[in-house]
């Protein structure tokens, strides 16, 4: 068994949000991951992609988060919850001036491009986005 309180877990840093691994691969077989994320204000949205294996849901805690999906821009506040299928095309970011925070969970689990991810963006300059885009080619995600 599993059990962690909201802020803890494995912890994962990159674009200025921070992440807390609830479920990774390694503790469910790969079959899914789950993550807190606090999303800062104005924050960074990730390069519009689709996951070519990878089912993508969110659920908003607090805040609001605009989400890009399939051609539609919206907001999701608390209580809101997305759903991406694999193969649509999407974004997210906190577009607001205070942040956010949801849960997001990958099935099949995506952890690995997280923690590869905060290496990237660990350097002292951040990265390109061909750089970033190509990251995510090598986690089975295909740059919209």
């Amino acid at each position: 068994m599993l059990r962690w309180s909201s802020g803890e877990g494995l912890r994962r840093e990159a674009r200025g949000s921070e992440m807390w691994f609830k479920a990774t691969a390694a503790s469910t077989g790969g079959r899914f991951s789950l993550m807190e994320r606090t999303l800062p204000p104005g924050g960074r949205m990730p390069p519009p992609h689709r996951h070519v294996g990878n089912d993508e849901a969110y659920f908003v805690l607090d805040g609001t988060v605009e989400f890009h999906v399939a051609g539609e821009v919206f907001e999701g506040d608390a209580g809101t919850f997305v759903l991406v299928r694999a193969g649509e095309d999407h974004t997210f970011g906190n577009t607001d001036t205070v942040p956010a925070r949801l849960l997001v969970l990958h099935a099949p689990a995506l952890d690995a491009y997280f923690a590869d991810l905060e290496q990237l963006w660990a350097a002292p300059e951040p990265p390109d986005s061909e750089t970033e885009r190509a990251l995510m080619r090598r986690h089975g995600m295909e740059p919209a």
